[in-house]
C-alpha cells in the first residue's frame, strides 16, 4: 500500500514538472515577456492540478471519501510544478530556459530513481527514462514555441 501511495505522489509529482517546465519554456522560446512567462507557468500549474483532481474525483465515482482522494494528486502536481516555476521566477529571462530544462531534469532524475528503488528497479534505469521524457517533452514544446511564437 505504501509503494502504490508513493507511487503516485512520484507521479503526480512529474507531472507537474514536466507539464510546467514544458509550457514554461515553450512559452519563454515565443520571445515573450517574464511576467508572461511566470502567469503562464501559473495557469499551466492551476489547469494541472485541477484536472488531476477532477480525473482522480470521477475515478472515485463517488467513493467514501472522493474529494480527500482528490486533494492528493492535485498536491503532489501542484508540489512538482512549482519547481520548475520557482526556477523560472528567480532567474534572468536570458538563463530562463536553459536553467528550467537542467534544473527541471535534476528533479525528474531525483524522482525517477526514488520510484525505481521503491518499486525494486534499477535506479539508473528509471532517472533515464524519466529524463528522456521529459527531456523530450521540453524540447517538443520549445519547438513549438520557437515555430510560432511572435515576437510583440
Amino acid at each position: 500500500m505504501l509503494v502504490g501511495l508513493l507511487r503516485a505522489a512520484v507521479l503526480g509529482a512529474n507531472d507537474g514538472i514536466v507539464s510546467t517546465a514544458s509550457l514554461i519554456i515553450g512559452v519563454a522560446a515565443a520571445s515573450t515577456t517574464h511576467e508572461s512567462i511566470i502567469v503562464a507557468g501559473v495557469a499551466g500549474l492551476v489547469a494541472g492540478a485541477m484536472s488531476m483532481a477532477a480525473g482522480e474525483y470521477i475515478s472515485v465515482n463517488g467513493g467514501a471519501q472522493p474529494v480527500q482522494a482528490a486533494l492528493s494528486p492535485a498536491t503532489t502536481f501542484t508540489v512538482g510544478a512549482a519547481l520548475p516555476l520557482l526556477v523560472a521566477w528567480r532567474v534572468p529571462i536570458g538563463y530562463l530556459i536553459t536553467l528550467v530544462a537542467l534544473c527541471s531534469l535534476v528533479f525528474l532524475a531525483i524522482l525517477g530513481a526514488i520510484a525505481a528503488r521503491d518499486g525494486g528497479a534499477s535506479m539508473m534505469i528509471g532517472a533515464v527514462r524519466v529524463v528522456f521524457w521529459g527531456g523530450l517533452a521540453m524540447a517538443l514544446t520549445a519547438g513549438v514555441g520557437k515555430v510560432f511564437g511572435i515576437a510583440a
